[in-house]
């Protein structure tokens, strides 16, 4: 029987895109990576698209999480905003652009007619976000693949725009300018289809536009990622996934080695909440500054990307213009993996939900990446931090259960490096200091390894925190406001009161015995409420020892470890 395809996009259509996209663009980052030559030769285009659409897809799956059926509108706006703070490096950034473009659109209907459009909005956003296009680029493909998937004639920017047809070559009857709402409305999978068909021949035409591309045997990378992401949607929306052309369209190019060359020496990459006039200001700034400047967002959140000489000027634009943030800033002529005779010996990488953890951890020699709430870091600031460790030998502690798979890829890489990675599944900040307590470098790196994760899965972590909406849990209907005691990552108590709640979730923990409590508080938990706990355990728990750390700003509301 043959497969019915649907007539418009939901939620898990989109979930789907972004997972598909995140795996293909995990087969072909190094292909992507090895024929980047333009705007600069640093070899990390794939790398980048791959961090922004993992950005995307942890942003959708997050809404999964929250609720089961979500709206469409609120998933698409997710993805485009999960993109948005996640983008990295030049074709990240209009990919996220491109994406943003696209959710304004789908947010206001899910057929074929307004994913035609959303596609044409996603190419004049990203036009308008860069301020030098050039063609033979990731905006070139963007383009083709918009004027391919119009249903009739419009202006895409860049020339004229072909007239859509049907299977059978001619002008389908019902048609509308820029693919309005049309009553005989074609369906997702023939726009994505056409869409990818327009972005593969644009790629393969890339190198006749850009010269850099013809001298050096290749298509441009990020356009080459973007037909990739497209042959992922057209795989979500039609269940069969897009034939694939050569792997290298232009032959056996060789690998682009990333080298110091003409031009800025620095990438400059930050998010900034600003109002628009002032990032109308900075673009001018900016454009002055250096080149490949690229400013997307809006409503308030922007991410700015561009390569300059002065990076603290660049980024003092940005202070003047509102709050930068996420900065990030990259040497052109500097390999960022350090040489294996040049590390150390044995280092500890670990995530961390508050600052006064990651102080704590810090002052214990371990390298730390703060996990700020709702933003969950991705592989690449792990892999960033397995580098900053400088050692041969690293163990990645993640802290948390849903960054297994973020952890498990930064870790790949990274070994990739020559460095050597052993992932600690700690699910918890108490059981990562568990994990670090015992941790000793002089030992064998796989006794080492044993010992810490021994420490760990002997560690039962509990954690309290506030219900911001009604919803079923685990231990019943819980009300907004109510406190929720979580045990293990299950919610075992509901309360109206933290002392009270807390001392529950202590009473059920030790119930099955221990010897050493761990209490972390967030900065801004009721005061006493350390001195409660620990006279409870003092009075009710023979034998047992408390010890308490402060979380600082961020944090969770109180961490329990007991081991």
């Amino acid at each position: 029987m043959p497969q019915t395809l649907p007539q418009a996009l939901d939620s898990a259509v989109v979930r789907s895109w972004c997972s598909l996209a995140l795996e293909a663009l995990g087969r072909e980052r190094e292909e992507i990576d090895s024929i980047n030559v333009y705007p600069v030769a640093d070899g990390d285009t794939g790398t980048n698209l791959y961090l922004t659409v993992e950005s995307a897809s942890q942003a959708v799956e997050a809404v999964f999480a929250a609720i089961a059926d979500p709206d469409f509108a609120d998933t698409v706006r997710a993805m485009a905003h999960g993109a948005l703070i996640g983008a990295r490096g030049n074709s990240g950034t209009i990919l996220s652009q491109l994406l943003r473009g696209m959710s304004e659109v789908l947010a206001e209907g899910r057929d074929g007619d307004h994913l035609a459009r959303a596609l044409r909005r996603a190419s004049v956003s990203a036009r308008e976000a860069v301020a030098h296009p050039v063609e033979g680029t990731i905006l070139s493909v963007a383009s083709a693949a918009a004027s391919a998937a119009a249903p009739a004639a419009g202006g895409s920017g860049t020339g004229p725009v072909p007239v859509a047809v049907g299977t059978g070559g001619t002008p389908r009857a019902g048609d509308v300018a820029g693919g309005g709402d049309a009553a005989g409305s074609r369906d997702v999978a023939e726009v994505a289809r056409a869409a990818y068909a327009g972005a593969r021949a644009a790629l393969e035409a890339t190198p006749d536009q850009l010269a850099v591309l013809e001298r050096a045997g290749v298509v441009d990378a990020g356009g080459r990622g973007l037909v990739t992401v497209l042959g992922a949607l057209v795989e979500a929306v039609s269940g069969q996934a897009p034939a694939r052309g050569p792997r290298v369209p232009r032959g056996a190019a060789p690998v682009v080695e990333p080298c110091a060359q003409a031009g800025p020496a620095y990438e400059v990459i930050y998010l900034l909440e600003a109002d628009h006039a002032a990032v109308a200001r900075l673009r001018d700034r900016l454009d002055a500054l250096g080149d490949s400047l690229v400013v997307v967002g809006g409503d308030g959140l922007w991410n700015v990307h561009v390569h300059v000489d002065d990076a603290g000027a660049a980024v003092e634009a940005g202070v003047e213009a509102g709050r930068p943030h996420r900065i990030r800033i990259t040497h052109f002529g500097t390999s960022t993996a350090a040489a294996p005779e040049e590390r150390a010996g044995r280092a500890v990488v670990a995530v961390l939900p508050g600052e006064g953890l990651a102080h704590l951890c810090a002052e214990a020699g371990a390298t730390t990446v703060l996990a700020r709430p709702g933003e969950p870091p991705a592989s690449g600031e792990l892999v960033d931090a397995i580098r900053r460790a400088h050692a041969r030998e690293v163990v990645l502690l993640p802290n948390d259960a849903a960054l297994r798979h973020t952890a498990a890829a930064a870790a790949e890489q990274a070994r990739a490096e020559g460095i050597r990675v052993a992932l600690v599944p700690t699910r918890a900040a108490v059981q990562g200091i568990a994990a670090l307590a015992v941790h000793e470098p002089e030992r064998r790196f796989d006794e080492d390894v044993v010992a810490m994760t021994a420490a760990a899965g002997a560690t039962r972590h509990g954690e309290l925190t506030v219900a911001e909406h009604r919803s079923f849990t685990s231990a019943g209907v819980c009300q907004a406001g109510d406190v929720l005691g979580l045990i293990d990552g299950d919610v075992a108590v509901i309360g109206q009161d933290v002392a009270t709640t807390a001392a529950t979730v202590l009473d059920r923990m030790l119930s099955a015995g221990g010897e050493l409590v761990t209490l972390v508080l967030a900065e801004d938990a009721p005061a006493g409420l350390a001195a409660r706990l620990e006279a409870h355990v003092r009075e009710t728990h023979l034998a047992v020892d408390t010890v308490v750390y402060a979380g600082g700003p961020q944090a969770p509301l109180l961490l329990i470890g007991v081991e």
